[in-house]
């Protein structure tokens, strides 16, 4: 009689608990995630210093798509080595689309060759979100050097061989292959101080303890515009809108030279496609709003969003024509 009364009782506490349980474990499925993502501040790090190029282009533009999102993006700037420190961290990450990587030519084109070991791949360890832009660098030049154009640059450079230095946001960074390039294009002899980021490389060129710096544009734009350093020339085939008087290295004395950045969100492998298409949406919405997109020309960077899969193939062409460009440069770090 005893087990006859709480028998029935035991199977429907079991049955209660299976049910529970099966309701778990779909909350935890990726498509439970996707209907309810985002449901918790999403976390996007930066593999850079606060400061320079990157970092103010990955606020400027993600603070505009966590509106579309409906939840805050917090910045974690996790820099060290080229963009590979942060970059494997999130490799790391659980692949729920609550981590994002901001991720540029640096992390996931340049340094796939020019570190013998980068920690991760830039390929398989990444779901492609969305590109964000892409961006112009420029030469600028501490206070007080004697070189008011490119022209008179090279040729100061070229009377004094391994006497002035040119700082990079480090190893691996646009900044450090530009200027690995323009030594080998024109035979320049200049010692590369690498930095752990374009802010602090910014901060010693202003203060004049390094001579020179290629950096993105979102970084030296302002301190040319504030009179506190001289841009000299951009980087890329055309001039920039946003700096029409600056002109090329191309016509400056260095024929066909043309190198620029570009930057896109990235997010773990195997993150659900639902989530990945959601995070595109708004990063697509935020980039095409005209106020954004005037920002970012402002800053000589053009806003360039697409698809999950346009970013991937994309990230695969990148990788051999940096890849190339870093054989060419003879630059390699263990």
């Amino acid at each position: 009689m005893t087990r006859s009364v709480f028998a029935p009782t035991v199977r429907r506490d079991r049955r209660t608990l299976l049910a529970l349980g099966g309701l778990a474990m779909l909350a935890r499925s990726p498509l439970a995630l996707a209907q309810t993502y985002p449901a918790k501040p999403i976390k996007l790090i930066v593999p850079f210093p606060p400061g320079g190029g990157g970092d103010t282009l990955a606020r400027l533009v993600m603070t505009r798509a966590a509106k579309e999102l409906g939840q805050p993006i917090v910045i974690e700037n996790l820099a060290g080595a080229g963009g590979n420190i942060g970059s494997q961290t999130a490799t790391r990450a659980a692949a729920d689309g609550y981590t994002l990587l901001y991720g540029t030519n640096g992390t996931h084109a340049i340094n796939q060759t020019l570190y013998r070991n980068s920690g991760f791949d830039a390929v398989r360890d990444f779901e492609p979100v969305s590109q964000l832009t892409r961006i112009a660098a420029m030469v600028v030049v501490r206070p007080g050097l004697p070189a008011n154009t490119m022209p008179e640059l090279l040729k100061l450079l070229k009377a004094s061989p391994g006497r002035y230095t040119f700082a990079s946001a480090g190893n691996g960074t646009t900044s450090h292959l530009a200027g690995e390039i323009l030594k080998s294009r024109t035979g320049l002899s200049i010692v590369h101080i690498p930095y752990r980021g374009g802010g602090p490389a910014m901060t010693d060129l202003l203060g004049g303890q390094v001579d020179l710096l290629i950096d993105v544009m979102p970084s030296t734009a302002p301190q040319v515009r504030a009179g506190k350093l001289r841009g000299l020339a951009v980087t890329t085939a055309k001039r920039v809108p946003a700096m029409p008087e600056v002109p090329t290295i191309a016509e400056s004395g260095v024929p066909g030279f043309d190198v620029s950045a570009w930057d896109a969100v990235f997010a773990p492998a195997h993150t659900p496609a639902t989530i990945v298409a959601q995070l595109n949406e708004a990063i697509r919405k935020a980039v095409n709003d005209p106020e954004l997109r005037a920002q970012l020309i402002e800053r000589g960077a053009e806003a360039a969003p697409g698809t999950p899969a346009e970013l991937g193939q994309f990230v695969k062409s990148e990788i051999v024509r940096w890849g190339e460009a870093v054989k060419r440069s003879g630059a390699s770090i263990e």
